[in-house]
């Protein structure tokens, strides 16, 4: 069985495991996904993260290695990298990168027996499809992982200092984490300080800081679309 993917374990804790649906906005989840994607590609020595001060809106993608890493997503990705050029701005690529990214994953996961497809029709004519856990047992393996990160305090990995500043990009380490004798504040916190922490390298932090401006760019789009159409 291949590796788990850091996107795909992301998915997992992003996807209520009952109803199969998405815990985030659609475009907050493509975010967050393709920001993990970029994370594993910089992990991995293919591309660099570079940026000129400005926080996540002036991150530039450049390619270091063009190397195939012999795994489909990543390859796929990498590929639409240098299909743009380099250097191209980050949070343009993550919208390219995140292109299909969900459904491929769960299909992915589906194959392995942790997630499983249900059919439906909303009002019995729109077809719809959820993705609810058949095999939990790997969530719940990358979530006790990450409690004894973000709560306990142990240092994390890579792998999980990428997953808890992409949970914190969509705002879900309070739910994800919540703990007696902690404040969604004080989780928050923890997780900012781990994000900023610098232990992936520079690049890793700043392909995390243009995942967080996509995120926090498309929340904002979205509630002012939102105050638009009630105005």
């Amino acid at each position: 069985m291949d590796p788990v993917l850091i996107a795909e374990d992301l998915l997992l804790l992003l996807t209520d495991d009952a109803t199969g649906k998405p815990v985030v906005a659609p475009q907050s989840l493509t975010y967050a996904l393709a920001g993990a994607v970029l994370v594993e590609l910089a992990l991995a020595g293919r591309v660099a993260v570079t940026d000129d001060g400005r926080w996540g809106s002036g991150t530039r993608v450049a390619v270091t290695d063009p190397t195939p890493l012999g795994e489909p997503v990543l390859d796929e990705a990498l590929g639409r990298v240098v299909e743009k050029g380099q250097p191209h701005g980050a949070q343009a690529l993550l919208a390219t990168l995140g292109k299909g990214l969900a459904d491929t994953l769960r299909h992915r996961l589906a194959q392995r027996g942790i997630l499983h497809a249900e059919e439906g029709r909303v009002f019995g004519i729109f077809p719809t499809r959820v993705w609810p856990a058949a095999d939990a047992r790997h969530e719940a393996q990358v979530r006790s992982a990450l409690w004894d990160v973000v709560v306990v305090g142990r240092r994390p990995t890579d792998r999980e200092v990428t997953l808890v500043s992409l949970l914190h990009a969509v705002d879900q380490v309070p739910k994800q984490f919540a703990a007696d004798g902690m404040s969604a504040r004080q989780l928050r916190e923890r997780a900012k300080a781990l994000s900023a922490g610098n232990l992936g390298g520079d690049t890793v932090r700043r392909a995390i800081d243009a995942t967080n401006a996509a995120v926090m760019a498309a929340v904002t789009a979205s509630m002012v679309a939102t105050s638009a159409s009630i105005s």
